[in-house]
């Protein structure tokens, strides 16, 4: 009965995807990476709307969460699951382990009219120096074992294991810093050398995330034009080759460390490419529009990059929606990265064609919100001894990000902090009125506290449903039941 359910829910999935595509031509290379560490996330059948209406064809997932895997049945995007780090070790030491994930993830999904698979993500950047080697010597052994369960599914002729890696896992010796002199980092250049030859042994592409922000976060001293591209910063000459950019510079470090091991030619996608807009002093709207604008235009213009000119490139950015509980570690702005708000409206134009007009993302649909109330410093509060505990407490449990140096609500008073804490709180946790008071030092109210910078957020409601469109064709039917009966025949 287990079984049957789920197959009727991914087929339900399927008959509500009847829509037409909009016509799109600049998004034919775009992919978009759905998180859904939020306190709120927007409902999947929302996301897989927003997609749609959008024109954006691809997504990258970080799971295969069922609810998300059965929105995208039948929608025609193609979708990236993704292995999380935590089960590299099992899937590396068990090949069953790894053929029963793919039954389980892939296949079950795998028919006319379900989920299009393209690819699976084999855990996300493992070899992170700041995982101190944690994933090395189970990454590989994961990556075999998946792509091997593929094979012996009969599908991994069309749906491929990579294993998305962060740029660090390349570079170019400091005595020599260009392009054309990049390789792999010398503590796993071996490691690497073996990914290589299995992934092109297996036509399976390279998957890299680049991120010219972190450039500028890490390194004061990284001239800011160079993280964009439109032509303002000085070149960087590599034997004649002029860099204008750091994505152009840090993706041909890449082609340079892949043709050192014999696969110059390997397939690479961009899995992970943005600009956040909160958080840091460069984390804004204003930078995001314009690194947008300028990797846009290249994308639908199939500019490539100088080791690769005139090349498609399949690019995923990163990301879809804002994600209030994601770590901090590495900083504020992780909860910033997307192009929408956690509410799926979007922040600032940006032409997804790459034809460079003035206009926005299209907004997720028929989104319900909480009620129209907020929770604010207590104006009559007269013990405010222990203000500053309570803010910290408000915090550990909500975002307060934005209330960090250089962030868009930076510079309010304390009261204005106060009350920015407790109501991201008070959110986070439905409206619920204990959850609006803090020893006496907070109230409930229908006055909205933002400012023209910094806005006090209401959260959505959990499990708001988007309104999609009614009505399926007979051909729509036809191929669902024939869907079902594939569903069944799996089993």
């Amino acid at each position: 009965m287990a079984r049957l359910a789920a197959a009727l829910l991914v087929v339900v999935a399927a008959l509500a995807a009847a829509a037409c595509w909009p016509a799109v031509p600049g998004a034919e290379a775009l992919g978009m990476n759905w998180g859904t560490q939020a306190s709120h996330p927007l409902p999947p059948k929302a996301v897989v709307q927003v997609l749609r209406d959008n024109g954006i064809k691809k997504v990258k997932l970080f799971d295969t969460d069922s609810a998300a895997m059965s929105a995208l049945a039948g929608s025609g995007v193609e979708v990236m699951v993704a292995i999380p780090n935590i089960m590299l070790a099992d899937l590396a030491d068990d090949a069953r382990k790894a053929k029963d994930w793919v039954k389980r993830n892939v296949k079950r999904y795998d028919f006319d009219g379900g989920v299009t698979i393209k690819y699976v993500a084999v855990g996300n950047e493992p070899f992170l120096e700041s995982y101190n080697g944690t994933f090395i010597n189970i990454t590989f052994p994961a990556l075999q074992n998946i792509q091997n369960a593929l094979n012996d599914a009969g599908i991994g002729d069309r749906i491929k294991a990579t294993v998305p890696l962060n740029a660090d896992v390349y570079n170019s010796p400091a005595n020599h810093p260009v392009p054309s002199a990049g390789r792999f980092r010398t503590d796993i250049a071996g490691l690497m050398t073996d990914i290589v030859r299995f992934l092109a042994k297996n036509n399976a592409p390279f998957t890299v995330n680049i991120y010219p922000f972190l450039s500028l976060y890490l390194n004061d001293n990284f001239p800011l034009d160079y993280a964009f591209f439109d032509g303002g910063a000085t070149p960087v000459n590599d034997n004649g080759v002029l860099y204008t950019n750091v994505f152009d510079a840090n993706f041909d470090t890449l082609v340079a460390a892949l043709k050192a091991v014999g696969n110059g030619d390997m397939p690479v996608i961009v899995g992970e490419v943005g600009w956040p807009t909160d958080g840091d002093k460069h984390a804004k709207s204003t930078y995001a529009e314009r690194f947008y604008a300028g990797l846009l235009k290249r994308l639908a213009a199939n500019t490539g990059t100088p080791a690769r000119p005139g090349q498609y490139i399949e690019v995923y950015l990163f990301g879809l929606v804002d994600e209030d509980m994601k770590s901090v570690a590495p900083g504020n702005f992780e909860r910033h990265w997307g192009i929408l708000r956690y509410d799926g409206q979007p922040k600032f134009a940006m032409d997804l064609t790459g034809q460079g007009r003035n206009t926005m993302p299209v907004p997720a649909k028929g989104i319900k919100y909480l009620s129209k109330a907020w929770c604010a410093l207590n104006p009559n509060a007269k013990d405010l001894s222990k203000l500053g505990a309570n803010i910290d407490y408000a915090c550990t449990f909500a975002d307060c990000t934005p209330l960090g140096y250089g962030s868009t609500c930076n510079g309010m008073d304390t009261a204005g902090n106060a009350s920015y804490a407790f109501n991201a709180y008070y959110q986070v946790q439905n409206q619920k009125d204990e959850a609006c008071d803090f020893q006496g030092l907070a109230l409930p109210t229908e006055t909205n506290p933002s400012t023209a910078a910094c806005n006090f957020t209401i959260q959505i409601q959990s499990g708001a449903a988007v309104h999609g469109r009614s009505g399926v064709g007979a051909a729509t039917a036809a191929a669902t039941v024939l869907a079902l009966l594939q569903l069944f025949a799996l089993w």
